[in-house]
C-alpha cells in the first residue's frame, strides 16, 4: 500500500513556529501590560480607599464633635422632620420640655409642655415652677423638616420687668413735685367752698353750690390719684383671653351716649372682631376709653370719632380715630409724658396709662396726626386667637 502523507517542508514548519513565536511574545507582551495595569489599578483603589477611610474617620469624628456640642448647647435644639414629628432633641430641649420627645408629634408635644405668653415667639413651660422660653425656628437644610431653637430668658425677663418698675419708680420721683402741685390746686380749693359752707347767714342756694363744687374737686382729686396709681402698676393684675367683639361691644355702650350728648357722630368698625387678645380686661377697657374721651374732649360738635380693628401679622391693632383739630408736631413727642397735658382740669396722665398698658401687655401704641384733619392712636397687641 502507498503511504498517503505528503512530505513536510521543512520551511513550512518554520514559518509556522516563527509565527506561534511571534503570537506567544505579543500575548506575553499583552498580559504583562494587564498585570501592569492591574497593579496600577491596585494602587489607585488602595489610595482612594485610603482617602474614602480618612474622609470616614474625619466625618465620624465631626460627628462625634458636633454631638458633644449638641449635648452641651444650653440651648434647646428640637428636630422635626417633613410630617412634624420629632426625630431628635438635644439634652437641653428634654430638660426644658420633658424627656421622651423623639417621635411625638410636634404639636401634641408643644401642647403638653408650653402654653402661650400673649409675646411673639415667647413661651412658658407647664412646670410647677414655669420657665421663660424664646423659640426661633429655621428650616433644615438639605432635608425636608425644621429645627426648633429654645432660649431660656427666665433671668432676662425678670431683669426687663424688674427694670421697667424701676423705670416707672425712676419716673414716680422725677414727677413727685408735679403730683404734690397737683393736688395741692384741687384741695386748696375744696378747703375754700368748704370753709364757705359753716357761714350761718349763706343761703341755702349758695350752700349747694358749694357742696356741688366741693365734691366735684374731691372728685377730681380720686381721679388723679386713681390715674397716678394705675400708672405706676402699669396693668392690672391677671390676663384673661377677651374677645374684640365683646370688648367693642361694651365700649360703645358706654362711649356712644357721651358722644352724643357733645353732638359727635360715633361709629365702630369691628374689622377684627374674631380675634382674641390675652390681658387684663379692666386695664386695657381703661386704655381704651382714655384714647376715646381724649379724642371726644378734643373734637367740636359735628366731627367723627372711630373706633376700629384689624389683624395683621399676628397682631390685633385697635384704633381710635377722629377728624379734629389734630396735634401740631411739637406737641407729638410729648404727648406720652406724665403729668403733660393742654387741657386745665386734664391729669396729664391719660396717654401715659395707656402706653404702660400696651407695654405691660407686650405691645406699643402709636399716634400720627396731620394738623388741621385728625388724629389716630393705635394699640398694637399680639394675637391670642383667631376664632
Amino acid at each position: 500500500m502507498a503511504d498517503s502523507h505528503l512530505p513536510i517542508d521543512p520551511r513550512e514548519l518554520e514559518q509556522a513556529f516563527s509565527l506561534f513565536n511571534i503570537a506567544s511574545e505579543q500575548l506575553a507582551a499583552t498580559y504583562t501590560g494587564l498585570q501592569n495595569q492591574v497593579a496600577s489599578l491596585t494602587r489607585e483603589l488602595a489610595i482612594a480607599n485610603g482617602e474614602l477611610n480618612r474622609q470616614f474617620l474625619a466625618k465620624e469624628a465631626l460627628s462625634q464633635r458636633l454631638a458633644a456640642l449638641l449635648a452641651a448647647l444650653p440651648a434647646g435644639v428640637v428636630v422635626v422632620d417633613e410630617s412634624a414629628h420629632v426625630i431628635e432633641a438635644n439634652l437641653a430641649a428634654q430638660a426644658m420640655l420633658g424627656s421622651g420627645l423623639t417621635g411625638l408629634p410636634w404639636a401634641v408635644a408643644q401642647a403638653c409642655s408650653l402654653r402661650a405668653t400673649g409675646a411673639p415667639d415667647e413661651w412658658e413651660t407647664t412646670d410647677p415652677v414655669p420657665r421663660r422660653l424664646a423659640l426661633s425656628t429655621s428650616p433644615l437644610l438639605g432635608a425636608t423638616g425644621q429645627i426648633l431653637l429654645f432660649h431660656d430668658i427666665t433671668q432676662a425677663y425678670a431683669l426687663q420687668i424688674e427694670l421697667t418698675r424701676h423705670q416707672r419708680l425712676s419716673a414716680m420721683g422725677e414727677v413727685a413735685a408735679r403730683l404734690a402741685h397737683q393736688l395741692r390746686t384741687p384741695l386748696a380749693t375744696a378747703l375754700l367752698y368748704a370753709s364757705q359752707l359753716s357761714r350761718p347767714q349763706l343761703a341755702e342756694a349758695e350752700r349747694v353750690k358749694f357742696s356741688d363744687k366741693v365734691v366735684a374737686r374731691l372728685k377730681h382729686l380720686e381721679h388723679l390719684i386713681q390715674d397716678m396709681l394705675l400708672f405706676v402698676r402699669g396693668e392690672a393684675v391677671g390676663r384673661d383671653p377677651i374677645a374684640v367683639a365683646d370688648l367693642f361691644s361694651d365700649l360703645q355702650q358706654v362711649m356712644e351716649p357721651q358722644m352724643l350728648e357733645r353732638g359727635l357722630l360715633f361709629s365702630v368698625e369691628q374689622g377684627a372682631a374674631t380675634a382674641r387678645v390675652l390681658a387684663s380686661r379692666d386695664a386695657l377697657t381703661g386704655a381704651l376709653v382714655n384714647l376715646l374721651e381724649n379724642a371726644m374732649q378734643h373734637c367740636p360738635p359735628g366731627a367723627r370719632i372711630k373706633l376700629s380693628s384689624a389683624v395683621e401679622r399676628e397682631q390685633v391693632w385697635l384704633r381710635v380715630a377722629d377728624n379734629g383739630p389734630g396735634i401740631e408736631p411739637a406737641m407729638l413727642e410729648r404727648l406720652f409724658e406724665p403729668f403733660f397735658t393742654t387741657r386745665l382740669d386734664g391729669t396729664g396722665l391719660g396717654l401715659a396709662i395707656v402706653r404702660s398698658v400696651a407695654q405691660g401687655h407686650g405691645g406699643e401704641v402709636e399716634v400720627h396726626s396731620i394738623p388741621g384733619q385728625g388724629s389716630m392712636f393705635a394699640l398694637r397687641l399680639p394675637c391670642d386667637k383667631l376664632e
